[in-house]
């Protein structure tokens, strides 16, 4: 790209909302579908669940990257795919 062209604001914006836009679209994909790209609800959506809450809290990273992990263990461990 042109450097004139990525110094316009409105492209500075996109350029910096980007990078948010693709992660939440890979969670949602890892978080919501199943084989054969189904929809499905199993513990994954509620351990993004529990950490969206969490950050929503302001909860430190660590706390909510922890806090989905364990949510996802232990639904699993107690028979909830």
């Amino acid at each position: 790209m042109p450097a004139h062209l990525l110094e316009r604001p409105r492209v500075r914006r996109l350029t910096g909302a980007l990078p948010i836009a693709l992660l939440a679209a890979l969670v949602a994909t890892q978080a919501f579908t199943g084989p054969g790209g189904a929809f499905v609800l199993d513990a994954r959506a509620v351990a993004v669940a529990v950490a969206v809450v969490a950050l929503l809290l302001r909860a430190p990273f660590l706390v909510v990257v922890v806090l989905g992990a364990a949510t996802a263990a232990v639904l699993r461990a107690l028979g909830w795919a």
